[in-house]
């Protein structure tokens, strides 16, 4: 899992039966220190999350099958939390949202 920025909407109006009502976000990983940036991905979104929010990404097909309910297909990356907050012993660790990001509700 990872944690990552919600930077886009995916709009698909030909796609794969399995993806058929369901919401593809594009979501830009959190940096690691002493890392290159990992590339944006296309995530499916199982919480409703919305453009700026910080997110929550598990990166593998029999998580996102499990939390589909349904059998192994073609989605291997799923939105599963909007992210509050970090703590890292005991102190807050999250940074500042994203340029235009949300605060407070949700939206989306």
């Amino acid at each position: 899992m990872f944690l990552a920025h919600v930077t886009g909407v995916i709009v698909a109006t030909i796609k794969h039966p399995h993806l058929h009502g369901r919401k593809l976000l594009l979501v830009r990983p959190e940096p690691t220190p002493g890392r290159p940036q990992p590339p944006s991905v296309i995530a499916v979104d199982s919480v409703d999350a919305g453009l700026g929010d910080r997110v929550l990404v598990a990166d593998e097909g029999n998580t996102a099958a499990q939390v589909l309910a349904m059998p192994r297909g073609p989605v291997r990356t799923i939105i599963v939390g909007v992210v509050d907050e970090v703590m890292h012993e005991g102190t807050p660790a999250s940074p500042e949202p994203p340029r235009g990001g949300r605060t407070g509700a949700k939206g989306g």
